[in-house]
């Protein structure tokens, strides 16, 4: 049973939370867009190695490439919803958030005629204080997120959620399926092992190497990228040293890196995987009703860390 999923977030290298304050959402229609040559170069690497993902859309990306969505759906890939806007959630709030999810999700939807189950917070923005947000996905017809990253970060993350794929028992008695972003334990630390910006910085090899450990014990896991991150020909924009560097590192490294894991791993929809695991009684359920997110534990087998 494979249980690696492949997920990718389709948005426009403009739409990433670090240029928000530097570029206005009324401008993006003005600028290039990029996302198709990236994806189809994706596209054709994930058929050279039978690897099936989930696209988590923009609905702003659907409602311009309408085709693209089509062409992915057609080649076995499953189609998730990434918001509308690329907007934080926790600073939206939830009316805001509501109406920008249903904006998004009705974008994708009248672009293939499908139905979508999945979703994907713009830079993982579901966190311990925006938890209500899973009460929205469930009210508005999504059986699975995959938002919370159980790392400390500046702009996302949930310290001490648990790292595996789970069930989650919402206050209402509504429940969704969660599948977190990968981490693995290292010592005393917790490493992101997700892809995206991390497998851009990390050392190939570490990277790897940690990835491997966790699929050789069959513990699920979530592999994360953006088309934008495999296109170094992209506008480079004015930028601060850390946002040049947060962004703009190792883009011309990134492809060859994405294909080594894609050789080495069997890569499913995330759809597909949360499916598996359901089946066979592999998602514990974590009751939320009288325990804050973050802070209670579901019953599931644990992960060896890997040495320091």
């Amino acid at each position: 049973m494979t249980t690696n999923a492949l997920t990718i977030d389709l948005e426009e290298y403009f739409h990433v939370s670090n240029f928000e304050h530097l570029i206005d959402a009324r401008e993006w229609t003005s600028l290039p867009s990029r996302v198709e040559g990236a994806t189809h170069r994706l596209l054709d690497a994930f058929d050279e190695t039978h690897s099936r993902a989930t696209f988590f859309v923009l609905g702003w990306v659907a409602e311009r490439h309408p085709a693209l969505l089509r062409e992915i759906a057609s080649r076995g890939h499953e189609i998730a919803c990434h918001g509308h806007q690329h907007r934080l959630v926790y600073e939206i709030g939830p009316d805001g958030f509501r109406r920008d999810l249903q904006r998004g999700k009705a974008a994708i939807e009248d672009s293939l005629g499908l139905r979508v189950d999945g979703y994907r917070a713009p830079s993982y923005s579901i966190t311990r204080e925006s938890s209500w947000a899973l009460e929205v996905l469930a009210e508005e017809g999504f059986t699975y997120d995959s938002s919370v990253f159980p790392i400390r970060h500046p702009r996302y993350g949930v310290p001490g959620f648990d790292r595996l794929p789970l069930r989650l028992q919402l206050p209402s008695g509504a429940s969704i399926r969660e599948f977190p972003l990968t981490t693995l334990p290292v010592g005393r630390f917790v490493l992101p092992l997700a892809g995206g910006a991390y497998l851009r910085f990390l050392p190939p090899s570490l990277f790897v190497r940690a990835f491997l450990h966790l699929v050789n014990r069959g513990t699920p896991t979530v592999l994360y990228l953006h088309p934008w991150e495999i296109d170094p020909g992209q506008p480079r924009q004015s930028v601060n040293w850390r946002v040049r560097v947060n962004h703009y590192h190792n883009l011309d490294r990134m492809e060859a890196r994405v294909r080594r894991l894609l050789d080495a791993v069997s890569f499913r929809t995330m759809g597909e995987v949360l499916a598996q695991l359901d089946a066979s009684g592999n998602l514990p359920l974590l009751d939320l009703c009288d325990t804050p997110l973050g802070q209670g534990r579901a019953e599931s087998h644990s992960v060896e860390p890997i040495a320091a």
